[in-house]
């Protein structure tokens, strides 16, 4: 059984736009179980974790999408802009409640992000995805050149890792499930690295 062709035929099926919706109507959804107190004694405390670790996991499947095409070759591409432009609204979202919810004024958000390192970390990812963001999209690969936009787009790579660090602390002590989105950032990191090939003389032996 072609599993690799089943599912790749039915992505083609699935348009990306479907993406935005869900993640908008999530995101909606959270936001009114919070508001009505239905998920719990802190809502505050819970849609902002729950919105930040929706952006990490999106994160996640968006690094996925380059390992299963190489290695298992299945095909999400279409998929990609859609997973990270998802990701980035959950984390403006996550954002948002801290800042506006959460601590409530701009010193105190300032404060925060200067005193605390786990804050430190998920402001600078937020940052680093922000341009990313911006330009995705087709006028902007156009007017920068696919080259240097392709570049540009290396920041997830670090930002995804800062979102790690930042879920790993800020839980108490030392967690399962951090560690485990943190390494398997990193897994799916190695396996973008290219090890040079061996000389001719070498690869004849």
């Amino acid at each position: 059984m072609d599993v690799a062709g089943y599912i790749n035929r039915a992505a083609r099926r699935v348009p990306p736009w479907t993406l935005y919706i869900a993640g908008f109507g999530w995101a909606a959804w959270l936001f009114w179980q919070a508001a009505t107190g239905a998920i719990g004694v802190e809502p505050v405390n819970i849609l902002e974790r729950a919105y930040g670790l929706l952006s990490l996991k999106l994160l996640v499947a968006g690094l996925c999408i380059t390992p299963l095409r190489r290695l298992a070759g299945i095909n999400l591409l279409r998929f990609r802009r859609a997973l990270g432009l998802t990701a980035f609204m959950f984390l403006i979202a996550h954002f948002l409640v801290f800042a506006v919810l959460d601590v409530q004024t701009l010193g105190r958000v300032v404060t925060e992000v200067v005193k605390r390192p786990y804050v430190m970390v998920g402001f600078a990812a937020l940052v680093m995805l922000v341009p990313l963001a911006l330009t995705s999209n087709n006028w902007s690969i156009r007017r920068m050149g696919p080259v240097a936009w392709r570049r540009l787009h290396w920041l997830v790579y670090p930002a995804a890792v800062l979102g790690g660090l930042h879920y790993v602390w800020l839980v108490k002590g030392w967690q399962l499930p951090p560690m485990v989105y943190l390494g398997i950032i990193l897994a799916l990191l190695a396996l973008r690295i290219r090890l040079p090939r061996a000389p001719s003389w070498v690869r004849a032996q």
